[in-house]
């Protein structure tokens, strides 16, 4: 099955937003979730009770939970001659506890027959990007279903972006480039500077001066297809050795997961950072990347130089800053201090459908959104008229430095 399809992952899927009955024990306790008949076309009419994976999404990385449970299906009306009332009944799980009326849930069945229940609050980021993702445009509180089998979607940078935070495992390898990797590096992952102009290296169907933003989503998937083909490689090679002396030790087997994990995250901030600094070189612009402004803040980007933001004589209209966050969520807001003589910043994020509670909150911080051209589709037609796509971003900042040469 084609890997750049949402079918892979799911079968299909149901949606709505939790009524007060199904989410509040003070009006119901029966743990069940009514009004799905359709979802018969996906599940069928037998009785069944299905191993589930409960998330609940918030706008807060740190708060996101998920948590195994169950799920039965069956049909309350079993013996009555015409009639059928099939229902989910879902087993006690904190984050069941913490939904409530109004909530966005999504039920999905995996191609490994498992349910996944997603729920996100009204109005957060992760609400919007699970509507895009499943190209729901209305939703209330009776489900709607989507039978991805039969109506495929097809997954672009943005898709794989939101499934990964779902906790899917994208697979991006490409196993033709391992023994150039392995020629190249060997068995070991290298600097994040030197592997990302590697990824670079291998991509001739672009041009960083002439399509800024394809360029610059192009030179990331490659650099994660890369890095999952080396990581792979050597992933499969620990398993064979085993952990720790006895090849079974626990702790080993965690520090080494702990340090996968670290490394996918750290590794995909400065793979950004990476390949926005070369583009700028490529348009030849003047930068300085993370120089120290005031209380040893380090913004990102800084244009046209650091030299040029600590001389107090130089004109503060021609000063841009430009934060760099691949997750946009609720971590935007670290970038409003980052240099305090620049009234207006900017950020860059690789995050596909903020809400739009967010970005008018941005908005109204003076701050302006950086999207990449593929990413702006994810977003509502009236905040695209307020985001810069990379290419607005670097011919502002040209301008700005054309005035300087002047």
């Amino acid at each position: 099955m084609e890997n750049g399809l949402l079918s892979k992952y799911f079968k299909g899927i149901v949606a709505k937003r939790l009524s007060d009955v199904e989410a509040d024990p003070n009006i119901s306790n029966q743990h069940e979730f009514n009004g799905i008949n359709e979802f018969r076309n996906i599940l069928g009419s037998k009785k069944h009770t299905y191993e589930a994976i409960f998330i609940h999404l918030t706008d807060d990385e740190e708060a996101i939970l998920k948590e195994e449970g169950s799920l039965t299906w069956y049909n309350a009306r079993e013996n009555h001659p015409t009639r059928n009332e099939f229902r989910l009944y879902y087993s006690t799980t904190q984050i069941m506890e913490k939904a409530i009326a109004g909530d966005f849930l999504l039920i999905g069945l995996t191609h490994d027959n498992k349910l996944v229940v997603v729920i996100a609050p009204k109005g957060t980021t992760a609400e919007q990007q699970l509507l895009w993702l499943f190209e729901i445009r209305e939703i209330g509180n009776k489900f709607i279903l989507r039978n991805i089998s039969s109506k495929d979607i097809k997954l672009n940078f943005a898709g794989k972006y939101i499934l990964n935070s779902l906790g899917f495992e994208i697979d991006e390898s490409e196993p033709d480039f391992l023994n150039l990797i392995l020629e190249t590096f060997g068995s070991q992952f290298p600097p994040t500077a030197i592997f990302s102009e590697f990824a670079r290296s291998t991509v001739d169907n672009v041009s960083p001066f002439e399509e800024p933003d394809k360029t610059l989503i192009t030179w990331l998937e490659r650099e994660e297809m890369l890095f999952k083909t080396l990581e792979k490689h050597i992933v499969s090679k620990k398993l064979e050795q085993g952990f720790g002396e006895n090849k079974t030790d626990v702790d080993d087997f965690i520090s080494f997961s702990l340090s996968i994990q670290n490394r996918r995250k750290s590794r995909a901030g400065f793979a950004f950072e990476n390949h926005l600094a070369s583009i700028f070189k490529f348009q030849e612009i003047n930068f300085s990347k993370g120089a120290k402004t005031e209380r040893n803040n380090k913004p990102d980007f800084l244009f046209p130089s650091i030299t040029d933001y600590h001389n107090p004589s130089f004109p503060v209209e021609l000063l841009t800053m430009l934060g760099v966050k691949t997750t946009a969520k609720d971590r935007w807001r670290q970038v409003l201090s980052e240099a305090g003589r620049i009234s207006q910043k900017h950020l860059i994020t690789l995050e596909p459908a903020i809400s739009v509670n967010q970005t008018d909150e941005m908005i109204a911080q003076n701050l302006q959104l950086v999207i990449p051209q593929s990413l702006k589709e994810t977003f509502t037609a009236s905040q695209q008229s307020n985001l810069l796509n990379l290419q607005d971003f670097i011919h502002m900042v040209r301008q700005r430095q054309n005035i300087i040469i002047k």
